[in-house]
């Protein structure tokens, strides 16, 4: 079967252009609507999709800037996009520490503790998987964005997903269903929305903090 038509993740590119002109962060959270799958700047799709069912379902593709595995979205999913402006193109590992460390005080700040970052990019509690990170580096700017399960779907993404060409070890073969988990699910949350309320209220607050220890101690902007 042929590749399936992308088309590019653009959905933050507004807010990448705020931060371009006003050379400050900026984030934004927001609940994807409708079902679509998003594959990585250098996904393989005859590895990463079924696309018979892709097709079948009418489901849209989108490709992102930054790596990382395919991804199904759902209403079940929030999203949590940065934009930092930061000198040059290096930086990348230090800031995507500083960023997932900031992601994961603002769950604890909301009543979800214990969140770490395992294997590469993945936020996961005990062995489940809550979420999953890329970023994306140019010059002078940084892009990270990361997507929360909260309640998914997770039967689309068996439908969607064929099992990961590549994993991390805490995963030990598991399928989605066993691999990945939901704060819903797991008796984290009740509301939806007001979660999702205090979270942005939460990383609202502590961004310019994690933005000034992305940027070091050596970049000529202190």
């Amino acid at each position: 079967m042929e590749d399936l038509p992308t088309r590019p993740y653009g959905l933050d590119d507004q807010l990448l252009r705020g931060v371009r002109e006003e050379r400050a962060p900026r984030f934004r959270l927001y609940r994807w609507e409708g079902v679509a799958v998003v594959i990585g700047r250098g996904g393989k799709q005859q590895l990463e999709l079924d696309r018979a069912a892709l097709a079948a379902d009418r489901v849209p593709l989108y490709r992102r800037p930054g790596g990382g595995c395919a991804v199904v979205l759902d209403p079940g999913n929030l999203v949590v996009s940065v934009g930092l402006p930061l000198p040059g193109i290096g930086g990348i590992t230090s800031a995507f520490t500083h960023l997932s460390d900031w992601f994961r005080a603002a769950l604890a700040d909301c009543g979800v503790p214990g969140v770490r970052q395992r294997g590469v990019s993945d936020l996961a509690l005990d062995d489940r998987k809550l979420g999953g990170s890329c970023i994306h580096r140019s010059r002078d700017l940084l892009y990270y964005s990361t997507t929360l399960l909260v309640d998914p779907d997770l039967d689309l993404v068996a439908r969607y997903l064929p099992h990961p060409p590549r994993e991390p070890e805490y995963r030990a073969g598991r399928p989605h269903g066993e691999f990945m988990g939901s704060l819903r699910g797991m008796g984290l949350i009740d509301d939806r929305a007001a979660f999702a309320s205090s979270l942005k209220a939460a990383c609202a607050e502590s961004l310019p903090a994690a933005w000034e220890r992305s940027r070091g101690p050596g970049d000529g902007n202190h």
